[in-house]
């Protein structure tokens, strides 16, 4: 497996007045990003800023969702445009994605420099999700296979779940990419803490893009809060905290990564701690114990 140069957007929410608009928006971040990186990840809900552009009335989280959820199909061949014209792997962030039944699944794809799409689901639902939206889950975890070797999606909150993670690590992924929408440094420092926790206790790379910014225009993204990251083992041959890679916060623009899966082989076998191999004796279960007299 060859070196990653990835590259994470801290996506800035604008105003948007045509679909057209954020089309020309991503287009031209693309062409920046493409210059720096092979793979680009932009953040979970981007795509919701064009609700502005669908809806004039004004904020409203409901209408957002049912007319963005329209409109699925047209936002995603723009982004199987993107990557093509600009020749890189893209996971463009995520999708409200209907289903035949009506239901709605907060859907990411990885979309190939030929236009290809695979998509993983998020799988485990924030209560704003849940209760106001009403999102339901998707798919169980899944891997892509890339010329990088294979790589996996967890979509923000889903990466707070170590399960979740480590199905995919387990499946041969080496890099988890988390797109994340968070509205507050709350919930922005439990996906930042989870992303470094799913890090060391895999030894992988995991990497952060959010949203950022204020967009009072918007219920669904009406405040964005984080940064870009890129976390790794706690071990030899890595930094000392952890931190590959980590962007300016609330600030627009994009954080470049180069990773190298061999450094993973290399600290797997041979670290201070192994880890990835020691997970298996870390889950026995509990032992009820009285308390001494």
């Amino acid at each position: 497996m060859t070196v990653l140069r990835l590259g994470l957007l801290q996506y800035g929410v604008s105003r948007i007045g045509r679909i057209g608009d954020w089309a020309a928006k991503l287009d031209a971040l693309l062409a920046e990003g493409a210059a720096g990186a092979d793979l680009l990840m932009l953040p979970e809900y981007a795509c919701m800023e064009v609700a502005a552009a669908l809806l004039p009335s004004g904020p409203d989280p409901h209408r957002e969702l049912a007319a963005v959820s329209d409109h699925t199909e047209a936002l995603l061949e723009i982004m199987r445009d993107a990557a093509r014209r600009h020749s890189v792997w893209l996971a463009p962030g995520t999708l409200p994605w209907r289903d035949p039944d009506g239901g709605v699944r907060n859907r990411a794809p990885l979309i190939s420099p030929a236009g290809a799409v695979a998509f993983q689901d998020k799988r485990v639902m924030t209560r704003f999700e849940a209760e106001q939206w009403g999102v339901g889950p998707g798919g169980p975890p899944a891997v892509f296979e890339t010329p990088w070797g294979r790589i996996a999606i967890s979509i923000c909150y889903d990466c707070e779940f170590p399960n979740l993670v480590r199905a995919q690590v387990e499946a041969g992924a080496w890099l988890i990419l988390v797109p994340s929408c968070t509205d507050t440094l709350h919930g922005f420092n439990r996906v930042r803490l989870a992303a470094r926790a799913r890090a060391l206790e895999n030894q992988c790379f995991v990497a952060v893009a959010p949203t950022v910014g204020d967009a009072p225009w918007l219920a669904t993204l009406d405040a964005n809060r984080g940064y870009a990251a890129v976390f790794g083992p706690v071990d030899r041959g890595f930094p000392a905290d952890g931190v590959i890679a980590r962007g300016t916060p609330d600030r627009p623009g994009w954080l470049f990564a180069e990773l190298d899966p061999a450094r993973l082989d290399a600290v797997r076998q041979d670290g201070a701690v192994r880890n990835l191999r020691d997970w298996p004796q870390s889950v026995p279960a509990a032992t009820i114990l009285r308390p001494l007299p």
